[in-house]
C-alpha cells in the first residue's frame, strides 16, 4: 500500500512544485508543447501601406479569409484597420461575423461563398455584402430586395477567363440591361486573375481585355459601382489592372507576388519547433516510420515538437529544413503526427544548448520563398497548413 502511495507521489509531485513556483512567480524551464509562431503586425501593416502607395489611386483592400492565411483574422483586421484600410474579403458568413468587431464602423465586409438560401436577411441585418457568381443567386438575392423594398449593397463576380467562380460574361450582359430596373445597389463588379503571377502569361492580357469591356457597359447603368480585377500579384502587373479596388492577400503576409523576382514585401513570420529530445546513437540505426532512414553509429537527433498534426508536411515539406544555433539541419525519416527528428551530428553545442535552442524552420534565413521554392508549393498552401497548436505570438513596435 505505503509503495502504492509513494508511486503515484512520485509522479505528481513535479507537477505540484512546477504549480507552486507559478504561484510565487518563478519561471519554470519547460520546453513548450508546441511551435511558437511569431507574427509581426507592424510588418503586414508595412505590406499593406507599400502596395497602397504603389496601387496608385485604386483603393487596396485586404484578403483576411481562412484566419486571414491562418495567421490571425481578429488582430490583422484590427490592425490593417486602424491604418486606414476600410474593405475586407472573407470566404464564410461566419467569417464576416468574426472580424465585424475588429473594424471600423462603416467598413465593406465582402463574402467571397455569396449568400445562400435563408441568409439573405443575415446580410440585410449586419450590412455584409455578398459577392454573387451565379445567375440563380442573383435572382433570389434580388428577389429578396424586392419583396422588402431594400437597396441591398451587392458585389458581382464575373468569369472572365479562370472558369472557377463568376458569372459568365455573356449571362451578365443579357441580364444587365434589366438590373437597372431592380431594387439591387450593385457597388462593386469584381472577376479574378489566373496567371497574374507570370507577368508573361497571354490570360492576364486577355482577361483584363474582357473585364475592361464589362465595365464600361456595367458603368453606364451602375455610375458608382466599383471595378475590381487585380489579387496580390495582379497589382504588380500594372496599373491598367488596378481598376478602382485591389486585393491583395498572400502579398499582405509576404510571399512574393513576383516569383522569381525581387521581394519587395517585409517578412511577416517566423516558426520555432521545440526541440523534446535530444540523442546520439550508438549502433546503426533506423529512424521514423517504415525505417525509411537509417543511420550511422554516433548520429546525433532531436526531435522536435511539430508534425504532420500542425501541417508540418505541407507547410515545410517532406523533408523539412530548419537552423540550430546557426547552422542549417534537415530532418531524417518521415515526419510523424506530432513530432519530426532532425539529424544534428554537425551542431557543436551540448544537449542542453540544442534544447534551450530549439530548431527555427521559417525565419530570416529560411524564408517563405524559400519554402516555396524548395518544395514547389503554393505561398498559399505553405500559410493555411500551418497548424492550430502552434502558440502564435503577435509582435509590434514599442
Amino acid at each position: 500500500m505505503r509503495a502504492g502511495v509513494k508511486f503515484l507521489l512520485d509522479i505528481i509531485s513535479p507537477f505540484c512544485l512546477y504549480a507552486s513556483q507559478i504561484d510565487r512567480g518563478f519561471e519554470y524551464d519547460m520546453p513548450s508543447a508546441t511551435g511558437i509562431l511569431k507574427i509581426n503586425l507592424d510588418a503586414i501593416a508595412s505590406n499593406w501601406r507599400f502596395m497602397r502607395d504603389f496601387a496608385h489611386k485604386a483603393e487596396v483592400s485586404a484578403v483576411i479569409k481562412a484566419n486571414a492565411y491562418s495567421l490571425g483574422a481578429t488582430k490583422i483586421a484590427e490592425m490593417l484597420s486602424s491604418q486606414g484600410c476600410r474593405s475586407f474579403f472573407v470566404t464564410t458568413l461566419d467569417e464576416a461575423f468574426e472580424i465585424k468587431p475588429f473594424v471600423s464602423s462603416g467598413s465593406s465586409i465582402y463574402v467571397l461563398a455569396g449568400v445562400r438560401p435563408g441568409d439573405e436577411i443575415v446580410f440585410a441585418e449586419e450590412n455584409f455584402i455578398p459577392v454573387i457568381y451565379s445567375i440563380e443567386m442573383l435572382g433570389r438575392w434580388i428577389n429578396y430586395c424586392e419583396a422588402n423594398n431594400q437597396y441591398l449593397a451587392t458585389a458581382i463576380k464575373i468569369d472572365t477567363g479562370m472558369s472557377r467562380f463568376g458569372i459568365q460574361i455573356d449571362e451578365f450582359l443579357k441580364e444587365l440591361p434589366f438590373l437597372s430596373a431592380k431594387k439591387i445597389n450593385l457597388v462593386l463588379l469584381m472577376s479574378h486573375l489566373a496567371c497574374a503571377d507570370d507577368r508573361q502569361h497571354s490570360l492576364n492580357q486577355l482577361q483584363l481585355k474582357r473585364f475592361r469591356m464589362v465595365v464600361d457597359q456595367a458603368k453606364s447603368v451602375f455610375f458608382s459601382m466599383k471595378a475590381s480585377l487585380a489579387n496580390s500579384s495582379g497589382i504588380f502587373l500594372g496599373k491598367e489592372w488596378h481598376f478602382d479596388l485591389v486585393r491583395p492577400g498572400a502579398a499582405l503576409y509576404g510571399i512574393n507576388p513576383q516569383p522569381g523576382n525581387f521581394n519587395p514585401l517585409q517578412k511577416t513570420i517566423s516558426l520555432q519547433l521545440p526541440v523534446l529530445q535530444v540523442k546520439t546513437v550508438t549502433d546503426k540505426v533506423y529512424v521514423g516510420y517504415g525505417a525509411s532512414t537509417q543511420l550511422e553509429p554516433g548520429a546525433r537527433l532531436a526531435t522536435v515538437a511539430g508534425g504532420y498534426a500542425d501541417g508540418a508536411h505541407r507547410s515545410l515539406g517532406l523533408k523539412p529544413r530548419g537552423l540550430c544555433l546557426g547552422k542549417k539541419v534537415v530532418a531524417v525519416g518521415r515526419v510523424s503526427m506530432d513530432s519530426t527528428i532532425f539529424d544534428v551530428t554537425e551542431i557543436d553545442a551540448t544537449d542542453e544548448e540544442i534544447l534551450n535552442a530549439g530548431i527555427e524552420v521559417i525565419g530570416e534565413t529560411l524564408t517563405l520563398d524559400d519554402l516555396i521554392s524548395t518544395n514547389h508549393s503554393l505561398g498559399y498552401e505553405v500559410l493555411t497548413s500551418l497548424g492550430h497548436r502552434y502558440q502564435r505570438n503577435y509582435q509590434r513596435e514599442p
